[in-house]
């Protein structure tokens, strides 16, 4: 077999959808971008949806929005994907890393408070593989000392902590729609918030800080061109009327792999916090003992046809953040040099399943011997 890491979920009803648009003849700025906006913003259960054309559009808008700017400091996960620090370092601001829950593999709550200096401004949240966050916890360190909270959810739509949506309980949440998400816009993310100057500043600064009433190049702020097209939100509007029956596949794939690997020795499936009622399948993490080899491992699963990644090479370790940090992270090292992200996709065969959990123990019973 040749099984690839991901792909999107497409019927012919997103496809109508966009050919619709294409006649239509408006292409951006359009009614499809109000009901997109509509839709999630009602799913999550928030004033104001705000879409964009990234989650890391996204983050940078919130973080302007919020008036983090130079030399201020934000804290975060160095697990992550790279965006969630870089969105800071765009306004000059400075991430600061907390090492990991080893369990959940989302930032350690309880190492967030030694971190806070007088130049904190804000928390920013990741809900690492659509594991969510205890915005609960992180709400009661953020109002004791003054501080903003942002919630990355953009790999946890759809997913709930004690009854409550990812991206709900923050100033501002952002949700991403790259092709390996739940759902896809192609390219594309939404910022959700009950804020309404956020939503207001981010609507005028992801059109070039056009005001908020649309008067025709007239321009009220420094804003940048992170309009989504009519095209991305016709395709995103039919993904969220598919959102339950896609979360329901990707969980069913969740569990065959949960069934077939729990007992294998040497690996570890991923862990869901007991107080997660809801999770929303992002990828499928598996992590190896720390006496094995995972990059040899890996090779070996890809030479079978098996597409795999390492998920997440830390940020602290990349090439452009060597220099600037000097922390290392004994729980976030420890962890992502033994991840593999297995295939992971709505829809996935049982039987595909089956010969990835196969050829993955053939290997690893070869490698020990």
């Amino acid at each position: 077999m040749n099984i690839p890491l991901a792909k999107p979920d497409i019927t012919q009803r997103e496809i109508d959808a966009v050919t619709e648009v294409l006649k239509s003849g408006i292409l951006s700025i359009g009614p499809k971008i109000e009901e997109f906006e509509k839709e999630i913003a009602d799913y999550i259960g928030v004033k104001h949806a705000v879409a964009v054309n990234s989650g890391t559009s996204g983050l940078h808008l919130i973080i302007k929005a919020l008036g983090i700017g130079y030399g201020d400091e934000v804290i975060t996960t160095p697990f992550s994907f790279i965006s969630s620090s870089n969105c800071i370092l765009f306004e000059g601001a400075i991430p600061v890393f907390v090492d990991i829950d080893e369990k959940t593999l989302n930032i350690d709550i309880d190492k967030i408070e030694e971190k806070i200096t007088s130049k904190t401004k804000a928390i920013l949240a990741v809900d690492v593989f659509g594991q969510p966050v205890d915005m609960d916890k992180i709400h009661q360190i953020a109002k004791k000392h003054h501080l903003k909270v942002i919630e990355d959810s953009c790999e946890a739509l759809g997913s709930e902590y004690k009854n409550i949506k990812c991206g709900k309980n923050c100033d501002a949440g952002v949700f991403a729609f790259y092709p390996n998400k739940q759902i896809t816009t192609g390219e594309g993310g939404i910022i959700v918030t009950d804020d309404d100057k956020i939503a207001d500043l981010c609507r005028s600064m992801r059109s070039q800080g056009r005001a908020i009433t649309g008067t025709w190049l007239y321009h009220e702020r420094l804003g940048y061109n992170y309009r989504l097209s009519e095209l991305h939100a016709a395709l995103g509007v039919v993904q969220m009327e598919r959102i339950e029956e896609i979360l329901q596949k990707r969980e069913e794939v969740a569990n065959v792999y949960n069934q077939l690997l729990k007992k294998i020795e040497g690996v570890t499936i991923p862990c869901i916090d007991k107080d997660v009622n809801k999770m929303s399948w992002f990828v499928y993490v598996i992590r190896l003992d720390e006496n094995m080899d995972r990059n040899k491992i890996m090779e070996k699963l890809q030479k079978r046809g098996i597409g795999c990644k390492p998920y997440f090479t830390p940020i602290h370790v990349q090439p452009f953040y060597q220099d600037q940090v000097k922390e290392k992270f004994k729980v976030t090292d420890k962890v992502a040099a033994k991840t593999i992200a297995l295939p992971f996709y709505t829809g996935m065969k049982k039987q595909e399943i089956e010969y990835i959990v196969e050829q993955l123990v053939d290997i690893l019973k070869k490698y020990k011997a």
